[in-house]
């Protein structure tokens, strides 16, 4: 098949468009990331992911069999809110359905819900329904947390362990969390394409830790020994917000933060992946933790 995905030069997109090229499909990306080094070298053809353009988005779309979306924002700022990528998002689905998409795999966010306290929670949401109600048939995959090489959450988690003898968690740390491979979440969406159905699936990993425990086998694994305490929230955000601050970033935000503890990095049911992050924690420690990710410093890029 033909498929569109947005972002393959980013960290999930590529190795979406990688699998997707390694199963014989054509892949085409809408991005705002011009690599110094192109990883699929021409295998995968480029346009710009402008929504100021509508007609181009849809001449891209149109002949194209499936519409892969990993585009979001992850936290508000001044350069692109959650409500702009509500509002980006629909024009992308709205164009797809014009183009003539016969099949949108969108990725959203574990217990999406729009009736939730959290605004990254309740946007997510809003997009599955605005998908649904385009009648094109779909697959929403709903990842809790992806690690991978070049993830962000799980590689800060490790940078952090690395360099401080202190590290806090929140509240009693018994708050769940269940991460899934980049490469796992990336044969999700290749089974999904030539898939009958609409469905919604719950992207996850075999290992389901509590937060506490996650940093304390992290820590394990890496060969570092840490004292791993509970912290008030406001204690740890503060220390989050300097440490943002000081790589000009945005290390932490409070709806990931109200997110974790309430449970949402986690569901029920059997796993989608098979990779164990213990497993691939020991087999990249070369890597894994040894530089600051920054969310802003990609986007700097676009």
């Amino acid at each position: 098949m033909k498929v569109v995905v947005t972002g393959a030069f980013g960290y999930s997109g590529r190795e979406i468009a990688s699998r997707l090229l390694i199963a014989g499909h054509e892949v085409v990306t809408l991005t705002n990331t011009v690599p110094e080094r192109d990883p699929f070298n021409g295998a995968v053809s480029a346009y710009p992911l402008n929504f100021c353009e509508l007609s181009q988005l849809e001449s891209v779309m149109s002949g194209c069999d499936v519409f892969v979306n990993t585009y979001w924002v992850r936290f508000n700022h001044r350069k692109f809110t959650h409500r702009q990528a509500v509002e980006n998002t629909s024009l992308l689905f709205q164009t797809a359905k014009s183009a003539g998409i016969k099949r949108i795999i969108h990725t959203s966010i574990a217990n999406a819900d729009e009736g939730s306290p959290f605004e990254y929670y309740r946007c997510k949401a809003e997009m599955e329904r605005e998908l649904r109600e385009t009648g094109i048939p779909y697959t929403i995959l709903r990842p809790t947390v992806i690690f991978g090489p070049n993830d962000i959450l799980i590689n800060n988690i490790a940078w952090t362990l690395r360099r401080f003898p202190v590290v806090g968690y929140f509240g009693n740390g018994q708050y769940r969390i269940r991460p899934i491979h980049v490469a796992d979440f990336a044969d999700l969406v290749c089974e999904s394409v030539s898939a009958a159905d609409s469905s919604i699936i719950n992207a996850v990993g075999p290992e389901d830790f509590t937060y506490r425990d996650l940093l304390k086998n992290t820590a394990r694994i890496m060969g570092v020994r840490r004292l791993v305490v509970p912290v008030p929230v406001w204690c740890g955000y503060a220390v989050a917000s300097a440490v943002g601050w000081w790589h000009k970033d945005v290390f932490l935000t409070r709806s990931e933060v109200g997110g974790l503890m309430a449970n949402l990095l986690t569901t029920e049911g059997p796993a989608t992946g098979h990779i164990h992050l213990t497993e691939w924690l020991r087999d990249n420690l070369a890597l894994v933790g040894r530089r600051y990710a920054s969310e802003l410093a990609r986007r700097r890029g676009r």
